[in-house]
């Protein structure tokens, strides 16, 4: 007996050998192929797979349903509508082609007509990306008009949302109304209640953006001074049933700020914009027409005039970094992500994420020996009040980082910039720069800094494939990026005091730290990553 025990002991501790044999083969695996590319090539990566999450195809497949059987139905979110060839369709948005594209599909013949505004050249940009499958077919119902260049109500977007109230005002109680919503939405949208005009609107926005007014500020005024924003598309539409795919570009994911909310009831009154005005000093500079029209009496909509709407959002900047993380971890990175509501003025966020990586690359040499860093970064997010941040659980996962590990740090939202300069730029390309002068501020100015150990990027894209009015998505960046720019004669605070980083990055090796992905057809805010590995084990 003693025998067999033996016997079965010693099979016992061979397969347990064969177990950590595997796993160290494993993780051996996976270190070689978090090493056997560049920290770009890996940002790249991720970032793309984070933005394939929330194309406009895959969305639409996840989120409406046609049941041919018996009486045809449509299945959206659960919710079962009758259509026999009474369906109507309407969009607006950086992603809405896409989405009217697959739309169509999925509907067919049901569909009677369609119209949908999109942002200037984008049928262009997808047929030079090969990306045919998000343009609609020669024989579509659905026309589609291009419009708001540089993200900017124009009088092409104009026109498009006149057609968009014809075709909605002229529906009956037998109709089903498809609204397809996505971010630029409400750029694409202008409508402006009488007597302003879309220039004196336009003028307003310029304002506001300017003195670093956030996304959900810009949209409460706009919205407070449209026909159709605020639920008037779907007042407009009433008593046709109306249903709306939503892809969210604001933190919060509100409905009725998601392209100043057209199908929803807004939540704000003409005195929020008023306030809003005063906290810039912007209250005596606006034009006469806009103080007019928000200077009337007005009260907050009936939300039982909305009974005939139902609302869906089928995608979101959560969605896209939850597909960022499995990517990260598939490249061999232990992945956290931190938030999907990053907000606040450019120079606090990058001083939240120079700390951030400060912190994580102190946790990885011994955790516990950075602790004024810990205390900034805490007091800043305070400040910052970044919704879902749990900051102190975050910095427990961190503390748990295995040294030598390569770690992710992913996070989303959107930040403002507070313009000073006439340079050409845009926040992701700000953020990204800004990111890189404040490390190479910490590595000239602190002799601990244990940030010379560790590979570590900074990308900051959006997800839309524009990044302000330029060409890029957006940039990387990395502790050593001030100096190696200072070699090629860039000056980068003189860029950033122009709020010129496009301009910087163009020229900083040729353009090599720039994000350039083409118009995505998407949009769900920005994505942010940060990747840290060992200069030991390269």
């Amino acid at each position: 007996m003693a025998n067999i025990f033996r016997k079965l002991y010693c099979i016992h501790q061979a397969y347990v050998k064969k177990i950590i044999w595997f796993q160290n083969s494993y993780r051996a695996h996976k270190q070689t192929h978090c090493y056997s590319m560049s920290l770009q090539e890996h940002g790249q990566q991720i970032f793309h797979c984070a933005v394939s999450a929330v194309m406009p195809e895959n969305m639409l497949r996840r989120s409406i349903t046609l049941v041919n059987e018996g009486s045809p139905r449509l299945i959206v979110g659960g919710q079962k509508f009758s259509i026999q060839k009474n369906l109507y369709l309407v969009g607006f948005g950086k992603a809405v082609l896409g989405m009217a594209a697959e739309a169509e599909k999925i509907i067919g013949n049901h569909l009677v007509q369609g119209l949908v505004s999109v942002p200037l050249g984008i049928c262009a940009s997808l047929q030079e990306a090969g990306r045919r499958k998000m343009l609609l077919k020669s024989d579509s119902r659905i026309k589609v008009m291009e419009g708001a260049k540089h993200n900017l109500p124009d009088e092409a977007a104009l026109f498009a949302a006149e057609e968009i109230e014809r075709l909605t005002l002229g529906l009956t109680a037998n109709d089903l109304l498809l609204v397809l919503i996505s971010g630029g939405g409400s750029a694409l949208l202008p409508a402006p209640v009488p007597p302003v005009t879309l220039e004196e609107k336009q003028t307003l926005t310029k304002m506001l953006a300017s003195k670093g007014a956030t996304i959900h500020e810009l949209n409460t005024v706009r919205k407070s001074l449209s026909r159709l924003k605020g639920g008037g598309l779907a007042r407009a539409a009433y008593p046709a049933q109306v249903v709306s795919l939503i892809l969210s570009d604001v933190i919060g994911d509100s409905l009725d700020i998601i392209a100043s909310g057209p199908t929803v009831p807004s939540s704000h009154s003409a005195s929020d914009c008023l306030q809003i005005l005063g906290k810039y000093n912007l209250e005596h500079a606006v034009p006469k027409a806009v103080k007019s029209a928000l200077q009337r009496p007005s009260s907050l909509p009936d939300s039982r005039e909305f009974k005939h709407v139902h609302n869906v959002i089928i995608g979101s900047n959560s969605l896209a970094l939850a597909q960022a993380r499995c990517r990260a971890q598939e490249l061999g990175y232990l992945p956290l992500i931190l938030s999907a509501a990053v907000s606040g003025e450019v120079r606090e966020v990058s001083h939240f994420y120079s700390l951030l990586i400060q912190l994580v690359c102190s946790y990885l040499v011994e955790p516990g020996t950075n602790l004024q860093a810990e205390r900034d970064l805490l007091k800043l997010t305070a400040e910052l009040q970044i919704p879902d941040l749990d900051l102190p659980g975050c910095l427990e996962t961190m503390k748990s980082f295995r040294p030598g590990r390569a770690v992710c740090l992913l996070a989303g939202g959107e930040s403002t910039v507070h313009l000073q300069g006439d340079g050409k730029g845009g926040r992701n390309q700000e953020l990204a720069l800004r990111v890189a002068l404040e490390l190479h501020r910490v590595q000239m100015t602190k002799a601990d800094c244990n940030l010379g150990r560790w590979d570590i990027m900074f990308l900051s894209g959006g997800t839309d494939g524009q990044d302000g009015p330029t060409d890029a998505a957006g940039a990387f960046c990395s502790p050593e990026l001030v100096k190696q720019a200072e070699q090629e004669g860039l000056d980068v605070e003189a860029f950033l005091a122009r709020n010129d980083s496009y301009t910087f990055f163009s020229k900083f090796q040729s353009g090599h730290f720039l994000l350039i992905t083409g118009l995505t057809s998407t949009n769900v805010m920005d994505i942010q990553i940060i990747l840290i590995r060992s200069r030991d084990l390269c």
